[in-house]
């Protein structure tokens, strides 16, 4: 694979949550989630995130890393706690019948279709 050139990768404001889930997250604050069959695994690169999980907030600086075992339900997110703009990779396989469940909010979604759906199963319109 050859190097990733940092500067061609296009910038996508907000998220590609449904309403009215997009709104808080237009300044891109994830809400908690956990993944049913894949791992995740972040690195800071740059600035300075809040990692909030089901046992607390922890700060994460660059250099710093985390990681998410499949399965746990062990919701968690970032926020971006510094002045500056916080730089991270998020590493996870995007196994298709991984199912990414929100903690806090009523919102899911199968890697499989990517669609946003309630945790009934049923599609956000």
């Amino acid at each position: 694979m050859p190097k990733i050139n940092l500067d061609a990768i296009s910038v996508e404001p907000g998220s590609g949550y449904p309403a009215p889930f997009d709104s808080p997250c237009a300044q891109r604050l994830r809400q908690r989630h956990w993944h049913s069959h894949e791992d995740e695994f972040v690195y800071v690169l740059a600035g300075e995130l809040t990692l909030v999980e089901d046992m607390g907030p922890t700060v994460l600086r660059a250099g710093d890393c985390a990681g998410f075992p499949k399965g746990t339900g062990n919701g968690h997110h970032l926020q971006n706690s510094g002045g500056i703009a916080a730089v991270y990779l998020e590493i996870g396989s995007r196994q298709p019948d991984d199912l990414a469940t929100c903690s806090d909010i009523d919102l899911m979604s199968y890697n499989s279709d990517g669609k946003w759906r309630h945790k009934d199963g049923t599609a956000y319109s």
